[in-house]
């Protein structure tokens, strides 16, 4: 509860991240790179997972509580069958991101105009914890979104289950995988799959998204030291995948990420930005965009990206 999370039925949860209040102080003026890329109102977007709690990951820079750091056990990678209604989902985490929103009614800064539209969320981001392929009605998910006005809808996956993707009938606005290593003993130290056969996994999910429609995204989260090696084997995998954009960002030393690596420990713009130059050459997408204050920098083969609400 000190991190802002609210539980919502038996495995989801739903947390506003730190954007979304500056964006409700600042009328807008300071946003998310969602925004600035894809124009998404940063102040109008619901963070949420349907997978509290259940990963095939512990990856070193992960900001969740896991086992090892509570010292306590539990089982994360058993997959969510005959869990909570999608509806009852998605009714649940918008009253729960309503109720955290409200507290901002007293601040000066924030407009009447901003705080009611803040209430009325368009956007959802299945990313907050967890892996949602985990949940076995995710395309149900999607759809209820839908189905309740949100405009947009991503998914953020590790890929380490490729079928579930394949088996998508709905599918998101777009569609992310992290690809947080270029070859599998950098993935183990990175990301300690909990699972067999991950990595196999990870290259099958990449081989799927030539059948998305939706735009898709290779999002690369990274620490110096630790898997900001090996460029061309990213660039490899990129171009095997050959996803509309990707997305180099740094990972950030926040909550239980804190007791794996020090902040000192992660990457500046500079070196995102190199990393980011050095993928570019290696793979012909160019840089399009950036965010300093994201740490991020997007690549893609568009001359601009898409914006989802234009």
């Amino acid at each position: 509860m000190r991190q802002r999370y609210r539980l919502v039925g038996d495995h989801s949860a739903v947390k506003t991240c730190t954007w979304v209040g500056k964006a409700l102080r600042t009328g807008g003026a300071e946003h998310c790179y969602k925004q600035r890329f894809y124009g998404i109102p940063t102040h109008r977007c619901l963070q949420m997972t349907p997978s509290l709690g259940h990963c095939t990951q512990s990856c070193v820079f992960c900001w969740r509580a896991t086992p090892e750091t509570l010292g306590v056990g539990w089982e994360q990678t058993q997959p969510i069958n005959d869990g909570d209604d999608p509806d009852a989902i998605v009714e649940g985490a918008i009253a729960a991101h309503r109720k955290l929103i409200y507290g901002w009614g007293g601040n000066p800064k924030v407009s009447d105009q901003f705080l009611k539209e803040a209430l009325e969320p368009v956007h959802a981001a299945i990313s907050l914890e967890g892996e949602p392929t985990l949940y076995d009605r995710l395309d149900d998910l999607v759809q209820s979104f839908k189905n309740h006005g949100f405009r947009t809808i991503f998914i953020v996956t590790n890929g380490t289950d490729p079928e579930a993707l394949r088996s998508l009938g709905t599918e998101p606005s777009q569609l992310y995988v992290s690809l947080c290593a270029p070859d599998e003993e950098t993935y183990a130290a990175t990301c300690r799959p909990m699972i067999p056969g991950a990595w196999a996994k990870v290259i099958e999910t990449l081989d799927l998204l030539h059948s998305f429609r939706c735009p898709t995204v290779l999002r690369q989260t990274l620490v110096p030291k630790l898997n900001m090696n090996n460029i061309p084997g990213y660039a490899k995998l990129a171009l095997r995948a050959e996803p509309t954009y990707i997305e180099p960002k740094g990972a950030m030393s926040v909550g239980f990420a804190r007791q794996r690596f020090a902040y000192e420990e992660m990457a500046s713009f500079e070196q995102i930005k190199a990393f980011a130059a050095k993928l570019s050459e290696e793979t012909g997408y160019s840089a399009i965009d950036e965010q300093y204050e994201s740490n991020i920098v997007l690549l893609s083969r568009l001359e601009k990206p898409i914006n989802l609400y234009a």
